[in-house]
């Protein structure tokens, strides 16, 4: 047996650290290629990070909770010395010579496999030659004669693993109604479901309660105020990165914000009338972006160290999702090329990998202007704070009836709220307003509107 060690790599993201949420398997498991071994969540999102070697899993590096640096250990597997069979040469499949290091390459990875990560995987520098089949033997451990060789789960969202271990689930255990046996959602219900129509489970397959969070040491008292704290929460690279964020944009960012009240009537007729076509939001994402055709300062950011004002030729939209892990924006990559349609299909796209924690790091960090749909939260207005580096972010209140003066009559209207905060650094408050008439005029009258876009 040979012990290879697997570090923590980059996880295309250009980040220096991960924080382990949850291993997926134990010491003593048998894992095969590329079979997800543990949960990290990273400053952008969160990520199963599959094995590069088939084996018996010897150590794991980091406990659960643990925040670890790029490049240090992650994992160590036990794997079988190649034999002499597996060296016979096939000429049908090419081999490459093997790293002298032997800790973090794999040939499968160099010749293509889809589960490379940045820190191990293609080498544009690797020799080439010819590969060698992998020979992979799964046994059962024998100190573990009583559990079987585990099943690779076929599970792709971290909120489906999320949803089963909350409920005490293994993910391995359940069956997948989705392509391929994909456990999805649904899937995790109807177990929850089916444990729980079960009122006298066997003792010896209890269904198990995740513990609260434990509280500080008894007695611990906040000298300020006198009260006994209850509980302690770290925070965790994700929280931490959007702090951090939230706070420069606020200490370098010299904003102001603009609001308008909408009489958007005219727009949700619209909607009503083809039920099947864009929704509200997609057609506000579409009044943005001629806004930001017409002053594109607002698409942009101030390089500082230069004393420039740079302006972007296409618009990366950004949308305000809240998810479990907290708030995320990310962006509708291309979304000047777009058609209301497409848009409509974007947005719903992205904000669903939002919540499932399925974004890459180009979608996270790459947007140009923010839209923040906060009347999804049932609120009408808000003080949002900008997205360093961007220099402008647009908020959507909730639409609700109100009575409203239409040609000196007393009406009940479909009445919503624009909040719109920029970098005061690239525009005045003339060019903000013209920005917000040109999004409120479009909602006012889309047809008007859709006919000149």
């Amino acid at each position: 047996m040979t012990a290879r060690t697997f570090d923590l790599p980059d996880l295309g993201e250009g980040l220096t650290e991960a924080e382990v949420v949850r291993w997926l398997v134990a010491v003593g498991d048998t894992v095969a290629l590329d079979q997800p071994i543990v949960e990290v969540e990273t400053a952008k999102s969160l990520v199963e990070v599959p094995s590069p070697f088939a084996g018996t899993v010897g150590v794991l590096h980091g406990a659960e909770g643990e925040v670890m640096e790029v490049g240090r250990p992650l994992i160590t597997v036990e794997t079988e010395a190649p034999s002499a069979e597996a060296r016979v040469p096939d000429p049908a499949v090419p081999e490459t010579t093997e790293d002298p290091a032997g800790e973090r390459y794999r040939e499968e990875e160099r010749a293509g496999s889809g589960n490379v990560l940045i820190g191990y995987g293609t080498s544009e520098g690797s020799p080439s030659g010819r590969r060698r089949r992998p020979r992979v033997r799964v046994t059962v451990p024998e100190a573990r004669p009583s559990v079987e060789t585990r099943r690779v789960p076929l599970v792709t969202s971290p909120l489906v693993r999320q949803m089963a271990r909350e409920a005490g689930l293994r993910v391995g255990d359940l069956q997948g109604s989705g392509p391929g046996g994909l456990v999805t959602r649904r899937d995790v219900r109807s177990a929850i479901e089916a444990a729980g129509a079960n009122t006298a489970p066997a003792p010896s397959a209890p269904i198990a309660v995740p513990s609260p969070p434990s509280p500080v040491e008894p007695g611990a008292v906040d000298a300020r105020t006198g009260l006994t704290e209850s509980r302690r929460v770290p925070m965790g690279a994700f929280r931490r990165t959007m702090a951090a964020s939230l706070s420069r944009s606020r200490s370098e960012i010299p904003e102001a914000t603009v609001w308008v009240d909408v009489d958007a009537t005219e727009l949700v007729r619209l909607r009503e009338a083809n039920p099947e076509g864009p929704g509200l939001l997609a057609h506000v994402a579409r009044f943005v972006l001629a806004g930001l055709r017409a002053h594109p300062e607002l698409n942009g950011l101030v390089d500082a160290e230069r004393s420039e004002l740079v302006q972007y030729d296409g618009v990366n939209l950004g949308l305000a999702v809240q998810t479990e892990r907290g708030l995320v924006a990310p962006a509708v990559m291309g979304a000047h090329r777009m058609t209301t349609a497409e848009l409509d299909t974007a947005i719903r796209e992205v904000t669903r990998r939002a919540r499932e924690g399925g974004l890459s790091s180009e979608q996270m960090t790459g947007g140009t202007f923010t839209l923040n749909n906060y009347g999804s939260l049932r609120v009408d207005g808000s003080a949002a704070i900008i997205n360093h580096p961007q220099v402008a972010i647009l908020g959507l209140g909730r639409i609700i009836d109100r009575p409203w003066v239409v040609d000196g009559e007393l009406m009940v209207r479909k009445i919503t709220q624009l909040s719109f905060a920029f970098d005061h650094r690239v525009c005045d408050g003339g060019a903000a307003a013209g920005f917000m008439r040109v999004v409120a005029d479009a909602m006012e009258d889309p047809g008007r509107a859709i006919a000149h876009l």
